[in-house]
Formats: C-alpha cells, structure tokens, sequence
C-alpha cells in the first residue's frame, strides 16, 4: 500500500499530477488545495498518498498536507461519499473552512459545496461533527497544554454548548480565551455568560 509519494513532478492539472519516482510515474488525483501549492514542473515534490483499490482500478489520492488526507478520510467513512466526490468537497472549499464548517454543523455552507446536497450535507454534519472538532484541536482552547482537568473540562463543555448555538468555531475559540480569567471561581453557566457578552 502506497502512503507517501517523492519524486520529480512530470506534470500537473488542477485534478491530477504524474510523478516520475524511481523511473515510474504514477498519476496522482489531487484535490485543488493541493494544486495550489505544487512546485513548477520538473521540480521534486511529495505527496501524502490514499491508495484506493477496486476490483477493476487502482487510483492513487494524493495530498500536500496531513490535514488534507485526514479530512479526506473523514469524509469517505460517511455513508455515500467515496473518494471522488471527497476530492471535489476538497477542491470546493478550503480544508480549515471545511473543518470549520463540519465541527459547527453548518450544513447550509456545506451545501454551497459543488456536488454536496442536502442530504449529504446533513450526514456530513451528523457524522463528522466530533471527529472535525478534535482533528484541528478545538479542546485546546489555549495555546499551550491546561494542567488542571477540571478546568479544561469546563472550557471544552463551554465551547460545545457555544458551537451549538451557531457561532464559528474561531470566534467561540476567541471569547472563551479572553473569558478564561477567572475561571477557577466559575460555574459552567458563568463561563459561557460571560462568553456570550464577549460575543456580544
């Protein structure tokens, strides 16, 4: 199984590469964000690669970034999506908008996706919600590490409950680190009051 891809990079479309590795050159579908930033011709390159196999085909996704293969896996374990259509999902929007848009269950800026429709937003939404969350560290609230357990439980409750009620991820990440003063006197209500007047 094919999981990384170096070598010299023959040529490039905004779906596809081929790259020339040890005298062979695989031809590699690539998701836009990917494309965007490929090196010139004949310049060495690696990819992140998804070795997808069928009775019939072996097709190689390749990926500039480990978030942009965790993503595409993501989306091919939801009912529905296989590799291809979770390539266009890549290619119609960016991966940190797309995680964004999944960890707040935002399915109306899922559907403006080419190709996601109502249904499959929802799904994706359903499905993907925690596992979005977690993959781009929306536990973390703070930069750096949060010794006390309690306290970052309070902070992780408070920011479900406030990306439940629609704001984005990013502003809910924002007002709950200039809320965080403090927090050790607080209830889970008080944190999130005092959040929602940041928002505010």
């Amino acid at each position: 199984m094919i999981a990384h891809l170096s070598g010299l990079l023959l040529s490039k479309t905004p779906s596809s590469v081929i790259i020339d590795a040890g005298g062979i050159g695989y031809e590699v579908v690539v998701p836009l964000s990917t494309f965007c930033s490929l090196p010139e011709k004949n310049q060495r390159v690696s990819l992140n690669i998804y070795t997808h196999v069928r009775e019939d085909a072996l097709a190689l996704f390749g990926f500039g970034t480990e978030l942009e293969k965790e993503i595409f896996l993501m989306l091919t374990s939801v009912s529905g999506i296989g590799p291809k259509l979770s390539v266009n999902i890549l290619s119609g929007i960016g991966p940190q908008d797309l995680l964004e848009a999944m960890a707040s269950g935002d399915t109306g800026r899922l559907r403006a996706i080419p190709g996601v429709g109502k249904k499959t937003a929802e799904r994706i939404a359903l499905e993907l919600k925690d596992r979005a969350s977690r993959a781009i560290g929306y536990q973390e609230i703070s930069q750096g590490p949060v010794p006390d357990t309690e306290e970052k439980r309070l902070m992780d409750d408070a920011f479900s409950a406030l990306l439940n009620l629609g704001y984005s991820a990013k502003a809910v990440k924002m007002a709950l680190e200039k809320a965080r003063p403090g927090i050790e006197e607080m209830t889970l209500e008080g944190l999130i009051r005092k959040a929602l007047n940041i928002l505010a």
